[in-house]
């Protein structure tokens, strides 16, 4: 005798279909994520137009575009402004999506001599060093942990008188 044919139970839908569903979900998340954020200070490149070397000044530079990001540390005549466009990445992390330097060149009179744009990819690798700065005398054994602290703190009341000043002088009402 032969077995009659039953029908399976299957999921509605093929495997494929569910795959395409997934990658759908799973694009769609990008949706949640919060938009773009612009950190420092963004020059607007109309407004640098604005400023000519040879003729416009420090305080003309502050008018138009602002008060700089910073100035360099051994040259007050370089002013930088600097600007970030930052998203939030998994783990709420921030990603650089875009980096600009503006540098602002004067002279000693207080003059534009020049203006550059830099980006991202002019920027320098920096390697950064995993280690700890030694101090002496920080390293305490078990025993001295646990008994550093014995003898070093008096009873309340110790050391004073009930007249109530220290060195067991009483204090006069006042």
């Amino acid at each position: 005798m032969s077995k009659p044919n039953r029908p399976t139970a299957r999921l509605p839908g093929s495997p494929r279909s569910l795959l395409l569903v997934a990658c759908l979900l799973l694009s769609s998340c990008g949706w949640l994520m919060p938009p773009p954020q612009v950190r420092g200070n963004k020059v607007d490149p109309d407004a640098l137009k604005e400023l000519v070397p040879g003729v416009s000044t420090k305080a003309d530079v502050s008018a138009v575009i602002g008060s700089p990001t910073a100035k360099d540390t051994f040259d007050d005549n370089t002013w930088l402004y600097i600007s970030e466009l930052t998203q939030q990445r998994i783990g709420r992390t921030l990603g650089e999506l875009e980096q600009n330097v503006i540098v602002i060149n004067f002279d000693d009179k207080g003059v534009l001599k020049g203006i550059e744009k830099r980006d991202k990819d002019d920027a320098l690798p920096v390697t950064v060093i995993a280690r700890t700065t030694p101090s002496p005398g920080t390293e305490a054994s078990f025993l001295q942990q646990l008994l550093g602290n014995i003898g070093r703190f008096n009873p309340t009341g110790a050391g004073s008188t009930p007249g109530g000043g220290a060195g067991g002088a009483p204090t006069a009402p006042r």
